[in-house]
């Protein structure tokens, strides 16, 4: 099978093929269908490693229909394989190098989203755009609003557009921020059309539902969740989630001393944002009797509130993976104490009693006559032995009477 590399661009695409530590081909176009007598679905398979982008899904899917083995590369460690090195960097030299790195077989891949999964991230990414606009739009109103001496109440972003049009503008301003009022009125319709696009997707989705069940989480963050992990058999355990999702401590050992930082925040943005946000509503108005609960608030008054809530968001995150993975609803008697340890243990257990009273219901009748049997072979062995025992002693004789 060939080795080629593609370094991708908007405007152009650049391919390079190896061959026994030497290039065979180079070559480049503005779209892939110019490198079709390179990779085109008339040609020998290839395995053909590209950058983790935009469009990276996209030409995946077309590779692989065109009989190609195609791998994206993830970013994070591209410098490792060669690319960028000693200070030379440009599009045919970035190919070569990652076509020598995939021939060695020293490539890091990154993980490919199922068509669902990509579905839900489009959705969410159209949210998301939404909210961010909108976000910005009021933020730019309550500006002017703080500079021309207005006051507008704090409220929920959905009734926004209807205190700032109460409120006491000047005839000047009034007029400057009608469009503004009425873009955020839109955006807002927008927001909710998507929201409602989003619910009829995800709700028809069990693993969604299922991680909808943990406290302050619900349909939005678990979608995103799910949308980012795809998979929860491909982390071997809960930290290897939290570090996905760059919630665990950054570090900086040298020798002996370690020296620990603040989070990683590497992975995706809207994961963890999710996940921190449902901490902080775990710890502000979570149930008491609520172990996790008890435990962040413990941590808030040892250390602070921000940190707790990070170290929530770090719990919560193993705790949605454990409930993945082993398929059981939130139960704070059971996950909450040990995480995604404890739904761990409690999934092993429940397995183990549910196969135990499996055989024991396949084999009751056998089980039973094998007992009635042995009951029947004990009483006839203990009567047996009751018949042939000598019987009961004279009594003594008289303490005057000695025999002679």
């Amino acid at each position: 099978m060939r080795t080629i590399a593609l370094d991708v661009h908007k405007e152009k695409i650049v391919l390079c093929e190896v061959s026994k530590g030497k290039v065979v081909v180079r070559a480049s176009g503005r779209r892939l269908d110019d490198l079709k007598n390179h990779i085109g679905p008339d040609t020998p398979g290839a395995k053909i490693a590209f950058e983790a982008c935009r469009s990276a899904w996209f030409l995946h899917d077309c590779l692989e229909k065109w009989g190609h083995v195609p791998i994206i590369l993830d970013t994070t460690r591209i410098r490792m394989i060669g690319v960028g090195q000693h200070r030379r960097k440009n599009d045919e030299i970035d190919a070569e190098a990652m076509a020598r790195a995939l021939e060695k077989g020293y490539v890091f891949a990154a993980h490919v989203l199922s068509p669902q999964r990509r579905e839900v991230r489009r959705l969410l990414a159209i949210r998301f755009g939404f909210v961010s606009a909108r976000t910005q739009y009021i933020n730019i109103v309550r500006g002017l609003a703080t500079s021309d001496g207005v006051d507008i109440a704090s409220c929920d972003a959905d009734d926004f557009v209807q205190h700032a049009r109460e409120a006491t503008w000047g005839s000047a301003t009034r007029r400057q921020i009608d469009s503004t009022i009425a873009m955020i009125e839109q955006l807002t319709r927008s927001l909710h059309e998507s929201t409602k696009m989003l619910h009829a997707v995800c709700s028809a989705d069990p693993v969604i539902a299922l991680l909808a069940t943990a406290p302050f989480i619900g349909l939005i963050g678990a979608s995103t969740i799910v949308s980012v992990i795809d998979d929860a058999h491909r982390f071997r355990d809960a930290h290897a989630v939290a570090s996905y999702l760059g919630l665990v401590p950054s570090e900086n050992t040298s020798n002996s001393s370690p020296r620990l930082g603040s989070i990683t925040k590497a992975g995706n943005v809207w994961a963890r944002v999710a996940l921190v946000e449902a901490a902080w509503g775990i710890l502000n108005k979570g149930d008491p009797a609520d172990p996790l609960v008890a435990w962040g608030r413990m941590v808030a008054g040892r250390r602070n509130k921000c940190i707790a809530a990070v170290a929530i968001a770090r719990r919560l995150a193993g705790i949605l993976w454990a409930m993945w993975k082993y398929d059981r609803p939130y139960d704070p008697k059971h996950l909450a104490t040990a995480s995604s340890r404890g739904l761990c243990k409690q999934a092993k257990r429940v397995e183990a009693d549910a196969e135990l009273i499996a055989e024991l219901a396949a084999n009751d009748s056998h089980r039973a006559k094998k007992l009635k049997a042995a009951q029947d072979k004990l009483r006839g062995a203990f009567t047996a032995r009751l018949t042939t025992s000598s019987p009961k002693r004279a009594a003594p004789a008289a303490r005057g009477d000695a025999t002679k």
